[in-house]
């Protein structure tokens, strides 16, 4: 798959190396792609870095965000005419100590910060995943046969559901289908889940005992 990675901090390098290792065309971005010298050559030769619009203009299967939440609204507007009907995974979370006041009435609307960037990305296909795990985790966890850790998924349609859990598998980590995105608040925050670097079947049982039947 063609991978471009908005947003190439922690949670967005670390992706963007594993999927390039998996084999996957990985597109670094940032406003100042020369920065990115270091993680390109870490990355090998599937990987390069590129400004956030050329990212999007060069017509990636998939799209991470990884970057802070309150960027969500003004990179949606700037470039809604490249993502549309590609896949979006949505790896942002919304604190209000870096995000502002958006962040905060996101985390008190009645919709969650997943369903929040779908509405954004309106024309896209979103998924939430890889918000809820640590970054040194992210790293130094990927790849192995045994005793996988779970990252758990959220994902609006079956396009976006099948691509999150192959890219998932891809990088060496188990997958969890929490739901639709209205079934993902407990990925948020201060949620059940957020946080938690756990076993599939350990993160399973979590993620049951807030289920209602």
């Amino acid at each position: 798959m063609k991978i471009g990675i908005i947003g190439s901090g922690n949670i967005g390098g670390n992706l963007g190396k594993h999927w390039a290792k998996a084999g996957h065309s990985v597109m670094f971005s940032s406003r100042h792609p020369e920065e990115l010298k270091n993680l390109v050559e870490e990355s090998g030769k599937n990987a390069e870095a590129l400004s956030v619009k050329d990212t999007f203009e060069a017509n990636a299967d998939v799209y991470l965000l990884a970057v802070p939440f309150k960027a969500i609204d003004k990179i949606s507007e700037l470039y809604a005419g490249e993502y549309a009907n590609k896949v979006i995974i949505d790896a942002t979370n919304p604190y209000p100590g870096r995000d502002g006041e958006m962040a905060l009435k996101v985390r008190s609307a009645n919709h969650n910060a997943s369903e929040y960037t779908a509405m954004k990305f309106a024309t896209a296909k979103t998924a939430k995943a890889f918000n809820t795990i640590h970054a040194e985790h992210l790293q130094d966890r990927a790849f192995r046969n045994v005793d996988k850790l779970a990252i758990p998924y959220a994902a609006q349609d079956k396009e976006s559901k099948a691509v999150v859990e192959q890219l998932i598998k891809d990088i060496g980590f188990d997958s969890l289908y929490i739901g639709n995105l209205s079934d993902s608040r407990i990925m948020d925050p201060d949620q059940v889940i957020y946080g938690k670097s756990l076993l599939r079947k350990e993160l399973k049982e979590l993620v049951d005992t807030t289920k209602t039947y």
